[in-house]
Protein backbone atom coordinates (compact mmCIF):
# COMPACT_ATOMS: atom_id res chain seq x y z
CA UNK A 1 0.00 0.00 0.00
CA UNK A 2 1.41 3.39 -0.96
CA UNK A 3 2.04 5.69 1.98
CA UNK A 4 1.62 9.46 1.93
CA UNK A 5 5.40 9.78 1.83
CA UNK A 6 5.59 7.52 -1.23
CA UNK A 7 2.84 9.53 -2.87
CA UNK A 8 4.72 12.78 -2.24
CA UNK A 9 7.97 11.36 -3.58
CA UNK A 10 6.09 10.16 -6.66
CA UNK A 11 4.77 13.68 -7.23
CA UNK A 12 8.29 15.06 -6.97
CA UNK A 13 9.53 12.55 -9.55
CA UNK A 14 6.78 13.63 -11.94
CA UNK A 15 7.65 17.29 -11.39
CA UNK A 16 11.33 16.60 -12.06
CA UNK A 17 10.45 15.05 -15.39
CA UNK A 18 9.39 18.55 -16.44
CA UNK A 19 12.34 20.36 -14.86
CA UNK A 20 15.94 19.39 -14.01
CA UNK A 21 15.62 20.75 -10.48
CA UNK A 22 13.03 21.99 -8.01
CA UNK A 23 13.74 24.39 -5.15
CA UNK A 24 12.76 23.09 -1.72
CA UNK A 25 10.35 26.00 -1.20
CA UNK A 26 8.69 25.32 -4.55
CA UNK A 27 8.36 21.63 -3.71
CA UNK A 28 6.74 22.44 -0.37
CA UNK A 29 4.23 24.75 -2.06
CA UNK A 30 3.53 22.15 -4.77
CA UNK A 31 2.79 19.40 -2.26
CA UNK A 32 1.13 21.59 0.35
CA UNK A 33 3.46 20.47 3.15
CA UNK A 34 6.33 22.02 5.12
CA UNK A 35 9.93 22.03 3.95
CA UNK A 36 10.81 19.89 6.98
CA UNK A 37 8.30 17.23 5.87
CA UNK A 38 10.00 17.02 2.48
CA UNK A 39 13.43 16.80 4.13
CA UNK A 40 12.19 13.88 6.27
CA UNK A 41 10.65 12.19 3.24
CA UNK A 42 13.89 12.34 1.25
CA UNK A 43 16.14 11.36 4.15
CA UNK A 44 14.10 8.18 4.70
CA UNK A 45 13.51 7.36 1.04
CA UNK A 46 15.94 5.19 -0.94
CA UNK A 47 14.75 6.28 -4.38
CA UNK A 48 16.36 8.60 -6.94
CA UNK A 49 15.09 11.88 -5.49
CA UNK A 50 17.61 13.75 -3.33
CA UNK A 51 18.14 17.20 -1.84
CA UNK A 52 21.31 18.97 -2.97
CA UNK A 53 22.18 22.53 -2.01
CA UNK A 54 18.55 23.53 -1.39
CA UNK A 55 17.32 21.95 -4.63
CA UNK A 56 15.56 18.65 -5.24
CA UNK A 57 17.05 16.69 -8.14
CA UNK A 58 16.99 13.21 -9.61
CA UNK A 59 20.09 11.24 -8.69
CA UNK A 60 20.35 7.54 -9.62
CA UNK A 61 21.87 5.64 -6.72
CA UNK A 62 24.94 3.45 -7.14
CA UNK A 63 26.81 0.84 -5.18
CA UNK A 64 29.39 3.35 -3.96
CA UNK A 65 30.60 3.16 -0.36
CA UNK A 66 29.86 6.86 -0.05
CA UNK A 67 26.68 8.50 -1.25
CA UNK A 68 26.23 12.23 -1.06
CA UNK A 69 22.57 11.76 -0.26
CA UNK A 70 23.45 9.56 2.72
CA UNK A 71 25.89 12.06 4.22
CA UNK A 72 24.19 15.41 3.77
CA UNK A 73 22.21 15.28 7.03
CA UNK A 74 25.07 14.09 9.28
CA UNK A 75 26.79 16.49 11.73
CA UNK A 76 25.22 19.53 10.08
CA UNK A 77 25.90 21.94 12.96
CA UNK A 78 29.53 20.82 13.16
CA UNK A 79 30.02 21.23 9.42
CA UNK A 80 28.50 24.69 9.52
CA UNK A 81 30.85 25.81 12.30
CA UNK A 82 33.89 24.59 10.40
CA UNK A 83 32.56 26.17 7.21
CA UNK A 84 32.14 29.60 8.80
CA UNK A 85 35.82 29.65 9.80
CA UNK A 86 36.82 28.80 6.24
CA UNK A 87 34.45 31.22 4.50
CA UNK A 88 35.97 34.17 6.36
CA UNK A 89 39.25 33.58 4.47
CA UNK A 90 37.80 34.44 1.05
CA UNK A 91 38.53 37.98 -0.12
CA UNK A 92 36.78 40.16 -2.68
CA UNK A 93 37.55 39.46 -6.35
CA UNK A 94 39.44 36.25 -5.63
CA UNK A 95 39.05 33.05 -7.62
CA UNK A 96 38.20 30.16 -5.31
CA UNK A 97 38.05 26.42 -5.95
CA UNK A 98 35.29 24.58 -4.09
CA UNK A 99 35.58 20.83 -3.61
CA UNK A 100 32.72 18.34 -3.69
CA UNK A 101 31.15 16.82 -0.55
CA UNK A 102 28.51 17.87 1.95
CA UNK A 103 30.60 20.36 3.93
CA UNK A 104 31.48 22.61 0.98
CA UNK A 105 27.97 24.05 0.41
CA UNK A 106 28.04 25.32 4.01
CA UNK A 107 31.25 27.20 3.20
CA UNK A 108 29.48 28.85 0.29
CA UNK A 109 26.40 29.66 2.36
CA UNK A 110 28.60 31.43 4.93
CA UNK A 111 30.13 33.75 2.31
CA UNK A 112 28.77 37.31 2.43
CA UNK A 113 26.20 37.78 -0.33
CA UNK A 114 27.74 41.15 -1.18
CA UNK A 115 31.22 39.69 -1.79
CA UNK A 116 32.23 39.54 -5.48
CA UNK A 117 34.26 36.43 -6.35
CA UNK A 118 34.70 33.67 -8.91
CA UNK A 119 33.82 30.13 -7.86
CA UNK A 120 35.30 27.10 -9.63
CA UNK A 121 33.58 23.76 -8.96
CA UNK A 122 33.05 20.28 -10.36
CA UNK A 123 30.09 18.96 -8.38
CA UNK A 124 26.36 19.51 -8.74
CA UNK A 125 25.59 20.43 -5.13
CA UNK A 126 28.45 22.94 -5.03
CA UNK A 127 27.31 24.51 -8.29
CA UNK A 128 23.75 24.89 -7.02
CA UNK A 129 25.03 26.61 -3.88
CA UNK A 130 27.33 28.97 -5.82
CA UNK A 131 24.64 30.10 -8.24
CA UNK A 132 22.66 31.40 -5.25
CA UNK A 133 25.38 33.98 -4.56
CA UNK A 134 24.40 37.17 -6.43
CA UNK A 135 27.96 38.43 -7.02
CA UNK A 136 29.60 35.11 -7.85
CA UNK A 137 30.85 34.23 -11.32
CA UNK A 138 30.50 30.43 -11.45
CA UNK A 139 32.73 28.10 -13.48
CA UNK A 140 31.48 24.50 -13.54
CA UNK A 141 34.03 22.04 -14.94
CA UNK A 142 32.16 19.48 -17.01
CA UNK A 143 32.87 15.86 -17.81
CA UNK A 144 31.52 12.42 -17.00
CA UNK A 145 28.82 12.61 -14.31
CA UNK A 146 29.13 10.31 -11.28
CA UNK A 147 25.77 10.14 -9.52
CA UNK A 148 26.94 8.70 -6.18
CA UNK A 149 28.87 11.85 -5.23
CA UNK A 150 27.35 14.20 -7.84
CA UNK A 151 30.67 15.16 -9.46
CA UNK A 152 31.72 15.79 -13.04
CA UNK A 153 35.01 14.05 -13.78
CA UNK A 154 36.81 16.04 -16.52
CA UNK A 155 37.57 14.21 -19.73
CA UNK A 156 40.24 16.70 -20.77
CA UNK A 157 42.04 18.93 -18.26
CA UNK A 158 43.39 21.11 -21.07
CA UNK A 159 39.83 22.15 -21.89
CA UNK A 160 39.27 24.34 -18.79
CA UNK A 161 41.10 23.49 -15.60
CA UNK A 162 44.68 23.98 -16.76
CA UNK A 163 43.84 27.56 -17.70
CA UNK A 164 42.83 28.44 -14.12
CA UNK A 165 44.95 29.36 -11.09
CA UNK A 166 42.68 29.83 -8.05
CA UNK A 167 43.77 32.20 -5.28
CA UNK A 168 42.33 29.87 -2.66
CA UNK A 169 40.95 26.33 -2.58
CA UNK A 170 38.49 24.83 -0.11
CA UNK A 171 38.77 21.04 0.23
CA UNK A 172 36.64 18.43 1.93
CA UNK A 173 37.93 15.06 3.15
CA UNK A 174 36.49 11.91 4.70
CA UNK A 175 39.63 11.25 6.73
CA UNK A 176 42.50 13.29 8.16
CA UNK A 177 45.42 11.31 9.59
CA UNK A 178 48.81 12.61 10.70
CA UNK A 179 50.67 9.88 8.76
CA UNK A 180 48.32 8.89 5.91
CA UNK A 181 47.22 12.46 5.21
CA UNK A 182 43.88 13.66 3.86
CA UNK A 183 41.79 10.95 2.20
CA UNK A 184 38.38 10.49 0.61
CA UNK A 185 36.20 7.57 -0.46
CA UNK A 186 36.11 7.92 -4.22
CA UNK A 187 39.05 7.60 -6.60
CA UNK A 188 37.27 9.56 -9.32
CA UNK A 189 37.50 12.70 -7.16
CA UNK A 190 41.30 12.65 -7.05
CA UNK A 191 42.17 14.12 -10.48
CA UNK A 192 40.40 17.41 -9.71
CA UNK A 193 41.54 17.52 -6.08
CA UNK A 194 45.15 16.98 -7.18
CA UNK A 195 44.78 19.62 -9.90
CA UNK A 196 43.61 22.13 -7.30
CA UNK A 197 46.51 21.27 -5.02
CA UNK A 198 48.94 21.97 -7.89
CA UNK A 199 47.32 25.13 -9.21
CA UNK A 200 45.91 26.97 -6.18
CA UNK A 201 47.87 29.51 -4.17
CA UNK A 202 46.31 28.77 -0.76
CA UNK A 203 44.89 25.46 0.47
CA UNK A 204 42.17 25.21 3.13
CA UNK A 205 40.99 21.83 4.44
CA UNK A 206 37.48 22.04 5.91
CA UNK A 207 36.42 19.07 8.05
CA UNK A 208 34.35 18.34 11.13
CA UNK A 209 35.89 16.55 14.12
CA UNK A 210 34.63 13.09 13.07
CA UNK A 211 37.18 13.00 10.21
CA UNK A 212 40.28 13.18 12.43
CA UNK A 213 42.13 9.90 12.79
CA UNK A 214 40.25 8.30 9.90
CA UNK A 215 41.87 6.85 6.75
CA UNK A 216 39.81 6.31 3.58
CA UNK A 217 40.76 4.53 0.30
CA UNK A 218 41.65 7.53 -1.92
CA UNK A 219 44.61 9.69 -0.84
CA UNK A 220 44.52 13.42 -1.52
CA UNK A 221 47.90 14.32 -0.02
CA UNK A 222 49.92 14.97 3.15
CA UNK A 223 48.43 17.15 5.85
CA UNK A 224 51.45 19.45 5.52
CA UNK A 225 50.31 20.40 1.98
CA UNK A 226 47.46 22.46 3.47
CA UNK A 227 47.96 25.99 4.72
CA UNK A 228 44.88 25.99 6.94
CA UNK A 229 42.66 23.41 8.61
CA UNK A 230 39.18 24.63 9.60
CA UNK A 231 37.11 22.49 11.94
CA UNK A 232 34.40 22.71 14.58
CA UNK A 233 36.70 21.64 17.45
CA UNK A 234 40.39 21.36 18.25
CA UNK A 235 41.98 18.57 16.15
CA UNK A 236 43.68 15.53 17.69
CA UNK A 237 47.05 16.10 19.36
CA UNK A 238 49.03 14.53 16.52
CA UNK A 239 47.41 16.89 14.01
CA UNK A 240 48.05 19.86 16.30
CA UNK A 241 51.74 18.86 16.60
CA UNK A 242 52.00 18.46 12.82
CA UNK A 243 50.41 21.85 12.29
CA UNK A 244 52.92 23.49 14.63
CA UNK A 245 55.85 21.85 12.83
CA UNK A 246 54.70 22.90 9.35
CA UNK A 247 53.14 26.29 10.23
CA UNK A 248 49.61 25.19 9.39
CA UNK A 249 46.95 27.55 10.71
CA UNK A 250 44.23 25.84 12.77
CA UNK A 251 40.78 27.44 12.91
CA UNK A 252 38.18 26.03 15.31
Amino acid sequence: METRRDERVGQLIQALKRSDKLHLKEAAALLGVSEMTIRRDLNSHSGPVVLLGGYIVLEPRSASHYLLSDQKSRLVDEKRRAARHAAALLEAHQMAFFDCGTTTPWVIEAIDNELPFTGVCYSLNTFLALQEKPHCRVILCGGEFHASNAIFKPLDFHDTLNHLCPDIAFYSAAGVHAVQGATCFNLEELPVKHWAMRQSHRHVLVVDHSKFGKVRPARMGDVKEFDTIASDTRPDDDIVALAKTHNITLLY
